[in-house]
């Protein structure tokens, strides 16, 4: 890996990033470009990616999708060594640890309230229906057999754990069969959320805020393997719906910072548009998945990592977008079970003008199993078009480009790619 061409000053303004990752890298290159030092609380096992990159590490026993005290006890021992300028928080299992920082020393955050709620599904619902904001009717409960005289007259219900991503544990109960087999499997799990199953199109909204105010959103819509598991193929961004849906977008996201508290930071809402109105099906107040902050930034002409750095250290925010640059989109491959045979089409794909970045992450002889949730999907694509047109023309490359191929145990093939 090449080391960073240069390290900050140690008198420059630090932020503190709790954990970094893979896509959280572009936001180091933003503080850098800001004249920031970065100092950054990573796990033992990404700490050898991290140390080219930030100007100063200190390793975290938290591991990521763990626990989230370990991560906050790495953060205030960090914060409590020397005060940092600015904190922020990469993925989940760091947004307590950042909030509690950014609360104990008065640095500019979603909020102790907004994170603590954005890691608690069951705290978002209790919150939601006091703020008479949409949702699934719910039940929580500690066993799935306790929860069955209600979820049988609203099947099909979804049954999800409290704090998760990528659709994880996430999984439609369509009839009381599959019910009782469920409550039977996920009996030792611990505390479920049991909802009625909302139908209608997904989007999620990512919003820019600033002391309580949205500063810009963006509007993605997605498309999904549906059930049982509703795992995220292709997510387009810069969607605009007609005038008066989009107002009600627009007043759902408004209620939901209103609802969780939350301040200053980077806010992820997903819903459904029903028939009768949107029902949100989670609030995060953290990078999303998926490119969608490069898909963003593409799209709307403004670096999205660097405002949620700026946001983040206080500092000054450019003019507001006033519409789309660009079309923008990130598609990925769910494989069928089996062996893998064949991967092709990847260096096609890479060399198409409208294609940003593509990857896989199968070879041959790889033995895929069932995809339950984003992180066992096969590969990507991230492309960008200047219409509408054009960025559909490009997925349609993609989709017949990039392909997959399994073979079952039996020898057969089960086809490439079958969501793809």
């Amino acid at each position: 890996m090449s080391e960073r061409p240069h390290v900050e000053p140690a008198d420059a303004p630090e932020l503190l990033m709790i954990g970094v990752g893979l896509m959280g890298r572009p936001y180091v290159h933003a503080a850098h470009r800001l004249g920031l030092r970065v100092r950054a609380v990573e796990a033992e096992s990404r700490a050898a990616e991290a140390r080219g990159l930030v100007d100063e590490l200190e390793l975290s026993q938290g591991q990521y999708g763990a626990l989230d005290e370990l991560w906050a006890e790495s953060a205030y021992t960090a914060a409590q060594r020397r005060r940092p300028d600015g904190v922020m928080a990469f993925t989940e299992s760091h947004v307590l640890a950042a909030a509690l920082v950014q609360d104990r020393l008065g640095l500019p955050g979603p909020s102790l309230q907004a994170a603590s709620i954005s890691r608690n599904k069951a705290l978002q619902r209790g919150r939601f229906r006091t703020h008479g904001i949409g949702q699934p009717d719910y039940r929580l409960t500690g066993a799935l057999t306790e929860a069955e005289p209600w979820a049988s007259t609203r099947l099909p219900v979804i049954v999800k754990p409290l704090s998760s991503a990528g659709s994880e544990g996430v999984e439609l109960v369509p009839d009381l069969t599959a019910y009782r087999e469920t409550a039977a499997r996920r009996g030792t799990e611990g505390l479920l959320l049991v909802e009625t199953a909302a139908q209608g199109p997904e989007y999620s909204w990512e919003a820019l805020v600033q002391d309580g105010k949205v500063w810009f959103a963006n509007l993605t819509a997605k498309e999904t393997t549906g059930p049982p598991n509703f795992v995220e193929l292709t997510h387009r961004v810069a969607v605009r719906l007609p005038e008066r849906e989009a107002a009600v977008v627009d007043a759902l996201g408004e209620s939901v910072i209103e609802a969780i508290g939350m301040r200053t930071g980077l806010v992820h809402l997903e819903f459904r548009l029903t028939g009768t109105g949107p029902q949100v099906m989670e609030v995060a107040v953290r990078t999303p998945g998926d490119y969608l902050m490069d898909l963003c930034s593409l799209a709307h002409g403004i670096d999205w990592f660097e405002m949620v750095v700026r946001l983040a250290v206080g500092a000054p925010l450019p003019p507001v977008p006033q519409g789309p640059v660009r079309y923008a989109a990130s598609h990925f491959i769910v494989s069928e079970p089996g062996t893998v045979v064949a991967v092709e089409g990847l260096e096609q794909v890479r060399a198409h003008p409208g294609v940003v970045d593509a990857g896989v992450s199968a070879a041959v002889g790889d033995r895929i199993g069932k995809t339950s949730s984003s992180g066992q999907r096969t590969g990507f694509a991230v492309v960008s078009a200047a219409s509408p047109e054009e960025l559909e023309e490009t997925l349609a490359h993609v989709r017949r480009t990039l392909t997959i191929t399994t073979e079952d145990q039996a020898g057969t093939s089960p086809g490439r790619d079958a969501r793809a």
